[in-house]
């Protein structure tokens, strides 16, 4: 069994942010010293870092699963929790970084390139940082906030310059062995090689990588063979060298018609029309096989190709050939444009963007998006008033209120943010600032009138019944 993985799912999880800390100082003489509890550690990230010694993605196969540490709570006596640790992965160069999707979010080329796959959550902080003038010791803490969960596709395209491809048993194992120090399997039958060989080769001055890629046949860009596996291999090439065998006893097959087949391949693949070719004309070493390859070299010149008569067996021509690869190499690395380095790119936030949208959904929800409302929902302790006091006045300061009326929103209109399901109540934001309340209280939650947490859910579920019902109506006079 091949040990060769090119593509795996890993399933990223990042750490927590830790709960901040609700604490009072007390001491001999000093019964109320004001709130000192500390802030909870940021989660650790999941970051993907390139290494050279790593050539495949095995691991991520046999351990598809990754988390980071969590942030530890914050303590009283002003102590801050430690940060989550983060999680380096180590990733072959060439690995690209996918939703699952199938949306691109890195392309991890250059040793140490890195890419945060999954961020941290933030700590909560504990009520000595969410003291103010008017809140002087608040009874409660921000929770940690989630870290980032989500499944990410890696998928390897092998950094080679040089690209050989070829029917099965063309050669291609036999040139990367005589060439490099590569020792690929090496057989008489077709598809020896199931995954794709990478060497070095020194020419003169010039160093350079050269892959192959497993027996391509007809049909396989459509998923035949196993040349659509790995046909992926040879995107990042400089150069793509048809690997003919001129020997080959199958009826029907010739260097010419095998030529044509491997261009068609590699058209319906697509995105390698504009790469340089080379003809390799492989075990001239047989005697018929060098007439018929010096019967078909002036064709292919005619076509504009540079032509190449090799013997695996007896290295006949491979200085010719490994030195002219390594001319095409270089030409193509000269016309490259010099690298850069990365630019800071600032982008303003817009005057008119508040940071946050408010619409209504079909369901009757009023939703509000936005990255400072849903996170400070997620830091939100439900279970005590005075946070969800907390909570209100911030959304009403950042304008939230204002846009749910606008909206159209009522009260009691249902109102969802994030996963928190919620009554709108306008008279609940009228207040600014927090009004005298014992700790972990708030009086604007007190009303005799206001519904419960168990009475709200239990309408929510009415109008949902409702709505359904109206749905289902509407859906049966349509089929009649």
């Amino acid at each position: 069994m091949t040990s060769f993985v090119d593509r795996v799912v890993l399933h990223v999880q990042a750490g927590n942010g830790g709960h901040g800390c609700v604490s009072v100082h007390r001491e001999k003489f000093k019964p109320f010293g004001g709130p000192d509890g500390g802030n909870g550690g940021h989660g650790g990230n999941v970051v993907l870092t390139v290494d050279p010694g790593v050539h495949t993605l095995l691991d991520f196969h046999f351990r598809p699963h990754a988390k980071a540490g969590n942030g530890k709570g914050g303590q009283g006596s002003m102590k801050n929790g430690a940060n989550g640790e983060d999680l380096i992965l180590m990733v072959p160069e060439g690995t690209v970084v996918q939703t699952s999707d199938g949306q691109v979010l890195a392309d991890l080329v250059g040793t140490g390139t890195t890419y945060i796959a999954a961020e941290g959550g933030r700590g909560g902080r504990g009520n000595a940082a969410l003291a103010n003038s008017r809140r002087r010791a608040p009874g409660f803490a921000e929770l940690g906030e989630p870290g980032d969960a989500l499944d990410l596709v890696l998928e390897l395209k092998s950094v080679a310059d040089v690209g050989l491809v070829g029917f099965p048993s063309a050669g291609k194992s036999s040139l990367i062995s005589v060439l490099s120090a590569a020792r690929p399997k090496i057989a008489d039958y077709p598809f020896t090689t199931l995954v794709p060989n990478l060497g070095v080769v020194q020419a003169g001055g010039q160093t350079y990588t050269i892959a192959d890629v497993p027996g391509l046949i007809p049909g396989a860009a459509q998923g035949k063979g196993l040349g659509i596996r790995f046909l992926r291999h040879i995107e990042r090439t400089a150069v793509l060298a048809h690997v003919l065998d001129c020997a080959t006893l199958e009826p029907g097959r010739d260097p010419l018609s095998d030529i044509d087949a491997l261009e068609h391949e590699l058209a319906e693949y697509g995105g390698l029309e504009d790469r340089p070719r080379v003809v390799v004309l492989n075990k001239i070493d047989v005697p018929e096989a060098r007439e018929l390859a010096e019967f078909v070299r002036p064709e292919l010149e005619e076509r504009g190709l540079r032509v190449y008569e090799v013997s695996a067996a007896t290295r006949e021509g491979l200085k010719e050939l490994s030195f002219a690869l390594g001319e095409i190499v270089a030409e193509h690395r000269a016309a490259q444009p010099q690298t850069e380095p990365t630019r800071l790119v600032i982008r303003p936030k817009a005057v008119d963007d508040s940071g946050f949208t408010v619409t209504e959904e079909e369901d009757g929800f009023f939703v509000v998006r936005g990255a400072k409302p849903e996170r400070w929902v997620r830091q939100t302790d439900f279970n005590n008033d005075e946070a969800v006091g907390y909570l209100a006045d911030r959304l009403a300061r950042l304008g939230v209120e204002e846009a749910l009326a606008k909206a159209g929103a009522v009260s009691g209109s249902p109102v969802r943010i994030g996963t928190q399901e919620f009554d709108w109540e306008p008279t609940l934001l009228s207040f600014e600032g927090a009004p005298a309340a014992p700790r972990g209280t708030d009086p604007r939650l007190d009303s005799t009138d206001r519904v419960s947490a168990a009475e709200r859910l239990a309408m929510r579920r009415e109008r949902r019944a409702e709505l359904h019902a109206e749905l289902e109506k509407i859906e049966k006079k349509r089929g009649k």
